[in-house]
Order: structure tokens, then sequence, then C-alpha cells
């Protein structure tokens, strides 16, 4: 939690004008999310903290130029690995936009590496510009329908809140709610533990009296929304509503009308997953602002929703405006329309003069993969229909299909000419030897392969491809750089990065990362693919609690069943 760095009666003679400020920004529009008003003022600071809004003796004074000044900005829920970044590379990145304050998920790196994992996460983000602060991962591993790197049981949570409770604000996503509605006793112990902190949820379609008995079990948000009437019940009943606005997943359209004059504290814009080129290029939330007032939304409210709505419904004190007492963390604004940053400043300091290193070493090689070989490829037939994933643009979830393979030589192919790729998801945590073998349409791949460390939860190795040939040539590319992402065609390697931590972030800084994934976007143009960013799509077609179709280690998950299915439906 943020306190001042300096006595309390320093910054009350401060503020009384008896001493001279830090800083003085003149001239500008205050954004003020407290009275919901935008005022004319000059805003003074001292020890890092706002004293007031009159005329101070300063020892450096900015002019602000008639700019929109705004307290920095809260991200309410984000997993940092979807960035492919370090938290310390991540956080330079995020600042740059605006951004002040992260509440982040780590269960990606927990799923891989356990304890170890979220440890580095923890002193790699310490003492950063940007304040990182993490929830409790919830769901390590997320179902037992696939092979995690860790469990995370009662135990290991309860002595990373005891060690770092400044750090974790309460129990992350609870995905698994069918274990929640239906009193699986390892769930329910993690909730009794949570009994007296915030638990978010994450609950996608549910609701009437499965609804009910998740809420009443703690929950208390959710970012899983995709239509009004499913938020509207929600908000009705009793959560805080996360609208979420990320690569793969955009809800802020569908969402927005059902926020209102009277319901608004009841809401935060999010990102949950995003990608390095997004953030490069559209942005974080400057870009969920931009995209919120496009859709018509007051520029104010908005704000509001990136500032003091996630700084109440996570406790943050001095966090979310700008008013005496407040942290100052603040974005100077060129205009409420683009969102155009103009200056950022931490803790009263410009972002350019904040140190962003924090050199932590990373964990060593979670690449451990056995038994991958061509045969274990093979799908031989025994039935006129498959199961398949139908992709949604622009979602997460798939529906459930249905497609007559096409056999050669007793062995289903990918049939690249009706869209339907293989799919191929390996275990690689525990060298178990588990292969998953499913098909996906809608990727539009013409030829070759792709394969990621990146596949949530569970982050096994899943390849994409139109051949057999090419799934192998993709894995073994991957394995070569300890984790990473692979693209191949004719056997050949068209593009790769490497992440070598836990085989979900590089160790490199953000525009070699992003250079890395324009050369990965040339390759899958040329293979054929459809999608702006289909390792995005690809690295969430592992995740079973995500409907209805998903593939992981152990076989095909019917996810509203809860179960694995089998590959012939006839």
């Amino acid at each position: 939690m943020f306190r001042p760095d300096r006595s309390i009666s320093r910054l009350v003679n401060a503020a009384r004008g008896k001493n001279g400020a830090d800083l003085l920004i003149t001239n500008v529009n205050l954004v003020n999310t407290l009275s919901g008003s935008i005022e004319r003022c000059n805003v003074a600071v001292k020890d890092g903290v706002i004293i007031g809004f009159e005329n101070y003796r300063a020892e450096k004074t900015v002019d602000g130029q008639g700019g929109f000044l705004c307290p920095g900005f809260i991200e309410a829920h984000i997993h940092i690995e979807s960035t492919l970044l370090t938290p310390p590379e991540f956080a330079r990145a995020v600042a740059a936009r605006g951004t002040a304050v992260v509440v982040c998920d780590p269960h990606e790196i927990a799923n891989v590496l356990g304890v170890e994992g979220i440890q580095y996460f923890i002193r790699s983000s310490a003492d950063l510009p940007v304040s990182v602060y993490f929830m409790l991962p919830s769901c390590v591993p997320a179902t037992h329908l696939e092979t995690a790197g860790a469990v995370l049981d009662v135990p290991e949570l309860s002595i990373l809140l005891e060690k770092y409770p400044d750090r974790f604000l309460g129990l992350g996503e609870m995905m698994n709610f069918p274990g929640v509605i239906h009193n699986d006793p390892g769930v329910m112990a993690k909730l009794e533990m949570s009994s007296n902190l915030l638990i978010d949820g994450h609950a996608p379609g549910l609701s009437g009296k499965d609804l009910n008995a998740y809420i009443l079990a703690g929950p208390g948000s959710d970012h899983e929304c995709v239509s009004p009437a499913e938020a509207k019940e929600k908000l009705g009943k009793g959560m805080h509503i996360m609208i979420r606005e990320g690569t793969s997943e955009h809800n802020l359209e569908d969402l927005l009308p059902v926020v209102n004059d009277l319901n608004w504290p009841n809401f935060s814009l999010v990102s949950d997953d995003r990608h390095p080129t997004d953030l490069a290029g559209p942005g974080h939330l400057d870009y969920n602002l931009r995209r919120a007032v496009s859709l018509g939304m007051d520029p104010v409210r908005a704000v509001q929703m990136v500032t003091i709505n996630p700084a109440r419904y996570f406790g943050l004190k001095h966090r979310g405006a700008l008013a005496p007492g407040y942290r100052a963390d603040m974005v100077l604004l060129e205009d409420l329309e683009d969102f155009q940053v103009q200056q950022v400043f931490l803790q009263g300091r410009r972002r350019e003069e904040c140190l962003f290193e924090n050199i932590v070493d990373p964990p060593g090689n979670s690449i451990h993969i056995s038994g991958l070989n061509e045969k274990s490829l093979h799908v031989p037939a025994r039935g006129k229909k498959i199961l398949v994933m139908d992709l949604v643009q622009g979602q997460i979830y798939t529906r459930r299909g249905e497609a007559k393979p096409r056999v050669v030589h007793g062995l289903v192919q990918a049939d690249p000419e009706n869209d339907l790729a293989k799919l191929v998801v390996a275990e690689r945590h525990r060298s178990t030897g588990n292969v998953g073998l499913g098909f996906v349409r809608g990727l539009g791949l013409k030829k070759g392969a792709i394969a990621s460390t990146v596949a949530h939860d569970a982050h096994n190795l899943i390849v994409a491809g139109s051949n057999d040939q090419d799934i192998l040539a993709a894995a073994e590319e991957v394995q070569r750089m300890k984790g990473g992402l692979a693209a191949v065609a004719d056997e050949k390697v068209l593009a790769s990065l490497a992440l070598p931590v836990a085989g979900l972030m590089s160790d490199r800084p953000l525009r070699e990362v992003t250079y890395a994934m324009d050369l990965m976007k040339q390759a899958c143009i040329a293979m054929g693919f459809g999608h702006e960013n289909p390792f995005m799509i690809l690295s969430f077609l592992a995740l079973p609690v995500i409907p209805e179709l998903k593939l992981t280690d152990m076989g095909l998950v019917d996810v509203g069943q809860f179960r694995l299915v089998d590959l012939w439906s006839a």
C-alpha cells in the first residue's frame, strides 16, 4: 500500500505553504475523479504526494499548457506474461502510456513454476516506479483435465500471503466455477482461506441459481461478461464488472451501454491480456480509454473507470485521484479524445527520470518434453465424423463443431482446403509423454505449422499445422530455444521468438520483441492465416475453462460437461 515517504507534519506544513513544494504543474485542466468535474488549476507536489491546487512556491515548475491532468491509470486485471515481457520491461512500457498501478494475476508463471515463479515476479517488480500488486493464483492447476508444472494449495498460498502481505490484494480469478458450485473440497478450502480477502471471479456464461451459489462462495468481480444481459445479472447480484478490451477479447462495445449514471462506480476497464505489438502500438489503458470515448462514453467517466473505481474496489488508499494526500501519479494528456500522453509523473517524478531496472536472475529451463514423434501424432480413422473446435471471431471461446475427416492411409490428416488444421498439445513440464490431438477450424492455415509454449493455463507445448512434418519441425525449434514461438513451412523455420523465462517471456526489451513478432506476422500471412494474431488465438485453444471445446495434453475437453470426450462424434 502507498505510504508517504516523509512525515505527515512535513506535508501539512507544505500544504499550508510554510515550505516550498517540490513540483508545481501550472495551467492544467484537472480531471477530478472524485467530483466528476474538470477544473482549471495548478497542482502542487511534495515528497511524492499532492498537497494542493493553489499557487505554491516550488523547486520546479512545469507549464501544463492547458493539457488535461489525470491520475495515473490503474490496470485492475492483467496477466503480465501475455505481453511476453518480464515485469521490469512491462512496467517501463506501460508507464509511457500513463499506467501507474498494475494488479496482476501471475497464474501463468505459477502454472509453470509454482511458488518459484511467483517469487521471481515479486522480486523483479519490487521498488519499480509502477506499483505492481498481485492476486494469489487460485487455480494452479486450472483444472484436473491437464498437466501443469505445479500445484498450489492452501499451504503454499498461505505462506506467500504471510511472507508478502503488502504485495497481495486477494485471491485471483476463480476459474474453476464448476468446482465452486459443486463444493469441490480443494476449491472450497481456498475460498475459506480467502474469506476476509477480495476474490476475483471468472464465470463465463454462469447465471441463475448457479451464479447465486458462485457469488455466495466469495468471488466479487467478473471480467468474462460478453453480453449486456450477462453483465446486468452479475452487476445486480453484487459483482464488480471488469469490462475487458484486450488483444484477444473485445467486450467493450457490447458492454459499455450497461454503464449509466447510477451504476458506474461498479465498473472498471481492464486488459486481461495485451500482446506486445499492441502494447507498443495502440497502447495499454490509454487505448481502452480512447476506444470507450469513441463509443460514446463521457471521458471523465471513462477515466474514473481506470482510476478511482479500481482503486476503491481493491482498497488502494490514496490512489485513483488527484487530491491532497494522494500519491502524485499523474498523466498529462493533450485532450480527452485521443488520450495522447504528453508527460507522466510517477510519485512526483518525471517518468524519464525513473529507473525501471531490477536485475533478478530468471528461473532456468522449463521445457521437458518426451515422446513427441511422428507416431505420437497419428490419429487412426475409426468413424465418419470428428469433433472440431470452431473459432469465433474476436472471442477466446470456441463452438463445438463436426467435420468429415480427411483420411490418408488410414490416418486422419489436416485438411487445409476445408480450413481444418491439426492441433497438438504435448506435456512439457514433467516429461510424461502425454500428447493430446484434435482439430480446429477457422485459422485459415494453408501450409506449415506454428508452435508455442504459451498455452493457457498449463502452458504445455501447443502446435497447429497443415501436416505432421511441419508440426514436428516447429515443436523441435521451440524446444531448441528452451521455450518460445516458431513458424515453420516445408520444415524450415520462417520466424521465431525465444521465450526462455518460463517458456512465457522474453529476456529482451519491447522493441526487440515487437520486431520479432512483426517477422512472425509476415510469416503467418505467407502461411495463409486469416487472423491478425494467430499465436494469441492458439494460446487459448488449450484453456479448458472457456467454452465449448478445448484441447489439453490429456485430450479433447467438453467444457460444458467439464470432462474429456472422444474425438469421434459418429
